[in-house]
């Protein structure tokens, strides 16, 4: 929801960055790449070791990088398919690494019950499996436009539910956890939904779906 409604106001910040970026020399795929290896050594190494108050301040200002990005793409008219690939890519890498590294928090760290262990495993499959529902649908011709929990909606959620864990809230992370848990099913299904329903229009009398 957030990527669609979100973006008009949080430009206000954003572009005077990424115009300070292009002014020093960097490129939008440079940018991309530096905030994806920052953003996985913050998380892969702060997380599992306890300090999550730091990992969510930390994480949530490098990942604002995937928005600095592009509007450097867009201010230089600069912006490639190659740019649009990797930018994705280094988002399922990121999501990846800061759910992994919470997993590894949860067991080692913080000896959670396994339900909570279990949603967490939920979310880092389930947000790769958003990412290719609309990355399959859009490559088939299809408008994938929307979802309850999409990326920035995702990393709020986990990175609140970290930071304030890092404050002693109690219970904070496996509510955080289960809400994503339980939206990013529903937003598979509103994905698939989605597919299903335009292919219906282009084809309404069709036989089902062929697998790949």
């Amino acid at each position: 929801m957030l990527s669609v409604h979100g973006r008009k106001p949080a430009a206000v910040v954003v572009e005077p960055v990424a115009r300070g970026f292009l002014k020093v020399g960097l490129t939008p795929n440079a940018v991309t790449i530096i905030g994806t290896f920052v953003t996985i050594a913050i998380t892969v190494t702060l997380i599992p070791s306890g300090h999550l108050f730091a990992a969510a301040v930390f994480s949530g200002i490098f990942a604002a990088f995937d928005m600095v990005d592009g509007t450097m793409a867009r201010l230089t008219g600069g912006a490639t398919k190659f740019g649009a690939t990797l930018d994705a890519s280094c988002d399922r890498i990121t999501d990846g690494a800061l759910f992994a590294a919470i997993i590894w928090y949860l067991i080692y760290f913080d000896n959670a019950h396994p339900a909570t262990i279990f949603a967490a495993l939920v979310v880092l499959v389930t947000s790769q499996v958003i990412s290719y529902v609309k990355a399959r649908g859009e490559a088939s011709g299809f408008s994938m436009i929307g979802g309850l929990i999409e990326r920035p909606e995702r990393l709020i959620l986990g990175l609140v539910g970290i930071g304030l864990e890092g404050l002693g809230v109690p219970y904070i992370l496996p509510v955080c956890l289960w809400l994503l848990a339980i939206g990013s099913i529903f937003t598979v299904y509103q994905r698939l939904m989605q597919a299903y329903k335009q292919d219906r229009q282009e084809n309404p009398k069709a036989p089902g779906a062929k697998t790949a």
